[in-house]
C-alpha cells in the first residue's frame, strides 16, 4: 500500500550543514531541551522563539539555517524550563 504524502518520507542528515550536533550536557537534566523549528521564514521562527523565551529561560539563536534544496528555515536554541526567563 502507497500512503498519500509518501515523497515526504526520504531519509533525513542527522545535523543540517551549519548546526552543531545535541551533546549530552544540552539535555543531561530534566527540564533541559534543545529546541528546533522548521518554519517557511525567517520572522516565523524568530517569532516563535520569542514566544517561548517569554515562557523559559532560552538561549536564544541570533540566526537561521538553509539546507539547499529545502524549502523554508530551521532555528534551534536551547531552553532551561527551571528557570525564569529574562525579564
Amino acid at each position: 500500500m502507497t500512503l498519500p504524502g509518501s515523497e515526504n518520507c526520504r531519509p533525513r542528515r542527522r545535523v543540517l550543514p551549519g548546526m552543531r550536533s545535541i551533546l549530552d550536557a544540552h539535555v543531561a537534566e530534566p527540564g533541559l531541551a534543545v529546541v528546533e523549528i522548521a518554519a517557511a521564514d525567517d520572522a516565523t521562527a524568530f517569532a516563535i522563539q520569542q514566544l517561548l523565551a517569554e515562557r523559559c529561560a532560552t538561549a536564544r539563536a541570533d540566526r537561521t539555517t538553509r539546507e539547499p534544496g529545502e524549502p523554508g528555515v530551521r532555528l534551534r536554541f536551547f531552553a532551561d524550563l527551571r528557570q525564569e526567563p529574562d525579564a
